[in-house]
């Protein structure tokens, strides 16, 4: 996966800012039951959208964090802005995220820990950088990885009442460790 250069102290302290915001968005999906995905929108240095799972709730496959946090910037800002955008995401965009912000042409994407079964930004398939489609935009993962994934972890060891089929979990404990 790709990532840039060096980055000055101040634009680092700015991204870990950004990367704690989706981080609150995850926590607040959580909360409520969604898949704890949460990301926001920088434009201008300012976040000009957020988002966090939707899928339980709206029984809507679509409904994630990124498509949420770009129809919530599209009522201020236009399309064309998105490419002055930067996204910060807790887990790695998957497919279905990955070719949506290829095709709305996003500056670039920041992302706590990669989704080894859906990604589309390096772990299962490049969409972000495939040379057929244009233009490329680069990634940068790792950023509050242990964070993400723990988030994660918290969900998936609890119940979902809403899952097509429900599994008990009633003996699953937490893991804590986290090799990266």
């Amino acid at each position: 996966m790709a990532s840039e250069g060096p980055v000055n102290t101040e634009e680092r302290s700015q991204q870990l800012s950004f990367m704690k915001k989706a981080l609150a968005m995850g926590e607040k999906a959580l909360e409520v039951g969604e898949t704890p995905v949460g990301c926001v929108l920088v434009y201008n240095n300012q976040i000009v959208g957020s988002g966090m799972n939707d899928t339980n709730r709206s029984m809507n496959g679509t409904r994630h964090a990124e498509f949420i946090a770009i129809e919530e910037m599209l009522r201020s800002y236009p399309k064309s802005a998105l490419r002055d955008t930067d996204l910060y995401v807790t887990v790695e965009p998957c497919v279905m995220c990955a070719s949506a912000l290829r095709q709305y042409q996003i500056r670039k994407v920041y992302f706590g820990c990669a989704n080894e079964r859906f990604g589309g930004n390096g772990s299962v398939l490049s969409l972000h950088s495939d040379p057929a489609l244009d233009p490329p935009y680069p990634v940068q993962e790792g950023l509050y990885q242990k964070e993400a994934i723990m988030l994660l972890r918290r969900f998936y060891i609890q119940e979902n009442d809403k899952a097509p089929n429900p599994r008990p979990k009633k003996n699953r404990e937490l893991k804590t460790h986290i090799e990266v």
